[in-house]
């Protein structure tokens, strides 16, 4: 990737992008059989890389990882990057299945409830007539058998699909795309709620608390059973974390 601005934040590569320069590079991937993939990073993602040395360096080893929340988009601007902007995952989807369309690149999706699936392909067919789902498929919640395993590679390589949206959630969505970049000829995004969001099943935060970073308080008011933990854990220590490197850093450039 030509002039992005990459910094590592608790120990996790962010990439200064955009979703013009994302979506551009991600189509020009596509165009190659090789197996790439792109995550897409809140504060979520850094303080589960924090917590999980393996995980870190999966997602560092990653094609791409792009900052979807704004505490990383206000880090990354701290952290030197000039004019840095959000590329957050289900807008992402959107510029990806519109740019698809229109050069006619094959998509895929991988993840989510079947019922949600059913009626992510379909609003995105009527949003997008052109876009071409070539494969779209929701795994059981529980581990896959090799030969299942098997089974879903070769159908996704038979389907022709280029780009591969999977929705698994953070980090099995991480973990699942770093294990099957060699096999697959496809560039996998994980994408998280995108495929909620986007069947409608899960309201989005308004666009003036996502700009205020505060669309967590959002979802938790959504789904507070299920995200409580992850926000009440997960934040205050990114504050905390985050604030101790902004100094030290900031420390030894005094000393220099």
């Amino acid at each position: 990737m030509n002039d992005i601005d990459s910094h590592y934040i608790l120990g996790m590569r962010v990439d200064g992008t955009s979703y013009e320069a994302a979506t551009q590079q991600v189509l020009e991937w596509s165009a190659k059989p090789e197996g790439r993939y792109v995550c897409v990073a809140n504060v979520h993602m850094v303080m589960e890389c924090f917590d999980n040395a393996g995980l870190q360096q999966l997602v560092n080893q990653a094609d791409m990882v792009t900052p979807d929340g704004m505490p990383l988009v206000w880090t990354l601007g701290a952290l030197g990057v000039e004019d840095p902007s959000r590329v957050y995952g289900p807008t992402l989807t959107l510029h990806l299945c519109g740019a698809a369309a229109k050069a006619g690149v094959p998509v895929g999706f991988y993840g989510g409830k079947e019922d949600v699936l059913e009626t992510l392909t379909h609003n995105l067919r009527a949003k997008y007539p052109d876009l071409n789902i070539a494969y779209h498929f929701s795994p059981p919640f529980r581990p896959l058998t090799d030969e299942e395993d098997a089974e879903i590679v070769e159908a996704i390589k038979a389907s022709g699909a280029r780009i591969l949206f999977v929705g698994l959630g953070c980090p099995r969505q991480e973990r699942w795309m770093a294990a099957h970049a060699s096999r697959l000829p496809v560039v996998s995004l994980g994408v998280g709620a995108a495929f909620d969001f986007h069947a409608g099943s899960v309201k989005q935060a308004p666009s003036w608390l996502q700009k205020a970073g505060l669309e967590w308080l959002f979802r938790f008011a959504m789904e507070p059973r299920r995200l409580w933990k992850r926000y009440l854990k997960h934040n205050p220590r990114f504050i905390y974390l985050v604030t101790k490197q902004l100094l030290q850093r900031r420390y030894r450039k005094v000393e220099a």
